[in-house]
């Protein structure tokens, strides 16, 4: 390689002292110096002057040699306070750099406001020309979690310091509020507001001068984040808190896209449309077909519920992949939130009261559309045909802008390893969630975190309040606190929904609909004759007892117990056992 590059002299050995930039400086292995190559690498010492000459700022000419280009910006320059330091990436200089937090939601601010308190200098960068851009696609829909869950803690004292005045607890914020209240308050604080770049995606992360195959001297090196403006930045760490809106899952029931999917997109809204609001011309007097059986699915049904009774000729189908929509209706008053609750109540009284058209068991393979409307064709060939559909299949991660770190994810999820086993819902159907921190979202690449719903993968269940538990414990993790990071406590409310309440309800609805009754009597019931069990001189008569007790005639209550393996027989203990809730509705503590 010329020397012509840096404008430095060949050493005695002939070789050149600095290879062009430091990252070619690091991969010419053979055409450089050892010594002057690490030097390159250290932050171009050396070779175009001191570390703070050798990052011009976005607005400067190209410099001639080894500084990178021109687009490459110092702490410096983005980091005026708290501190004025050279942008030198040695190792004892890699704390001097910020850590770069990506994206400004919830959970991005909540890192900054942990990082501030640390004392550790911080970058947030946000793709969005506003804070908590994500959050504003959803402004219209009600949170099931009340404020004192929705508010981080650090990032609560930074706003009481400032004299805020702070929402009620126990009240509901929507998203729009949760902005409005929140979040814009927060970034305008100014220990939040001169470390925030808005208008800024990430396009890549990688290390200087090295790929991911490189290993020596890896962990010494910072990031570089890379945008899409061709800005790079270095870094300390990285906390990434991107989150999933972007990225939503498509219709297929395979994971991929159904065939026809992306010709009929124009038919197709994806999570939570505003159909009382913006969208509301497009599903008023229509008939609209929502995919999916998440928090997501109920709010969009129930809108579209109220639509109908302002809007003649709406109608709803409502059509999920597997064979029952019992998931879907949670914990009902079982849940510690009574919002995400009612949730899934009033989705039970839609079905009930057949003001929507379940559909199970469909898994959509191919997507039609004509003049006519939009038509879902399932894996099984039944159709459904409508004016439009909402797409509720919900979201997965993009972990594209890592492609060049080191990540061990769950080949299920596309988590960590170790948070998969703590989150996964074929395993988990409660909203309790271990508590984990820095360890559990550890990755094979030093100080690479993703956070919040990122940090679930494709798993659907986050709350916010794990985010900011998340960023509690990196950010001491960061500061070299390790007792503190390790410190990890959660305490989320209880959904009420577990595999033996999701089981119980359902023997209990068939059970009811065969004599006629509620769907709490057989529960009831079961529950009487397991408390009468023990002073009763035969379950026939702890039977009888029981449905006095709940005022049931004794010839249905016989019929009802008599429902067991063996026609005609009474149930077993056992048998009784599995038809009775545990107290309050909680099954995972």
């Amino acid at each position: 390689m010329s020397s012509d590059a840096s404008g430095t002299a060949p050493t005695a050995s002939g070789q050149d002292p600095c290879c062009g930039t430091a990252e070619q400086a690091a991969a010419a292995d053979a055409g450089c110096a050892p010594d002057a190559e690490a030097e390159a690498v250290a932050g171009c010492a050396g070779c175009c002057g001191p570390a703070a000459q050798a990052a011009p700022t976005a607005q400067a000419e190209p410099a001639a040699g080894c500084c990178g280009p021109a687009a490459t910006v110092s702490a410096v320059d983005l980091l005026p306070t708290p501190a004025a330091r050279s942008a030198g990436t040695t190792t004892g200089q890699l704390g001097e750099l910020p850590v770069v937090v990506i994206g400004a939601g919830p959970v991005g601010l909540a890192a900054a406001g942990h990082l501030h308190e640390r004392g550790v200098a911080f970058l947030v960068l946000e793709a969005g020309d506003q804070v908590g851009a994500s959050v504003r696609q959803w402004a219209h829909v009600g949170l099931f979690s009340p404020w004192r869950y929705d508010i981080d803690p650090a990032a609560r004292r930074l706003l009481d310091a400032a004299g805020w005045a702070a929402p009620d607890d126990e009240d509901l914020p929507t998203g729009a509020e949760l902005v409005e209240a929140y979040l814009q308050p927060l970034a305008k604080l100014p220990a939040i507001a001169p470390h925030l770049r808005l208008g800024a995606r990430v396009t890549a992360i990688s290390r200087p001068g090295a790929d991911r195959v490189r290993t020596a001297g890896r962990a010494d090196l910072p990031f570089v984040v890379r945008l899409a403006d061709g800005t790079e930045i270095t870094a300390s760490a990285i906390i990434d808190a991107s989150g999933t809106w972007r990225t939503p899952n498509p219709l297929g029931v395979d994971g991929l896209p159904a065939h026809g999917e992306p010709e009929a997109a124009e038919l197709i809204d994806h999570a939570l449309p505003d159909v009382l609001g913006t969208a509301r011309q497009q599903h008023a007097g229509k008939h609209t077909i929502v995919v999916g059986a998440g928090h997501s699915a109920a709010n969009t049904l129930l809108d579209l519920a109220r639509l109908a009774e302002t809007e003649p000729g709406t109608r709803i189908t409502w059509a999920v992949r597997g064979g029952s929509a019992q998931r879907a209706f949670g914990g009902e008053d079982a849940d510690e939130l009574p919002a995400r609750g009612a949730l899934g109540s009033g989705l039970h009284s839609l079905v009930d009261t057949g003001k929507l058209t379940l559909v199970t068991g469909f898994g959509v393979h191919t997507v039609r559309h004509d003049a006519a409307g939009i038509t879902l064709v399932a894996a099984d060939g039944r159709t459904l045909s409508a004016d439009r559909v909402v797409s509720v299949t919900g979201f997965r991660p993009d972990h594209s802008i890592a492609s060049e770190l080191r990540l061990d994810l769950d080949p299920i999820l596309g988590c960590t390893r170790t948070l998969a086993d703590l989150i996964d819902p074929n395993q988990h159907s409660c909203g309790t969630v271990a508590p984990h921190g820095h360890r559990e979202l550890g990755q094979p690449e030093p100080n690479y975190y993703a956070v919040g719903m990122k940090s679930y993968g494709r798993a659907p269940t986050f709350l916010m309040a794990t985010g900011y538990e998340q960023v509690r414990s990196i950010a001491a993790a960061l500061a070299g606190d390790f007792a503190a990071a390790d410190d990890v406590q959660l305490d989320l409310p209880e959904t009420g929904v577990c595999s033996v309440n999701l089981v119980l309800e359902s023997a209990a609805r068939e059970v009811a609909a065969r004599f006629g009754l509620t769907p709490d009597v057989p529960i009831a019931l079961a529950t009487a004759t397991m408390a009468l069990l023990p002073t009763a001189a035969s379950t026939s008569d702890a039977v009888r007892a029981a449905a006095d007790r709940i005022g049931l005639d004794h010839e249905t209550a016989l019929q009802i117990a008599a429902l067991a393996e063996q026609p005609g027989a009474l149930p077993s203990v056992t048998g009784l056992i599995s038809l009775t809730t545990s107290s309050g509705g909680g099954c995972c503590a």
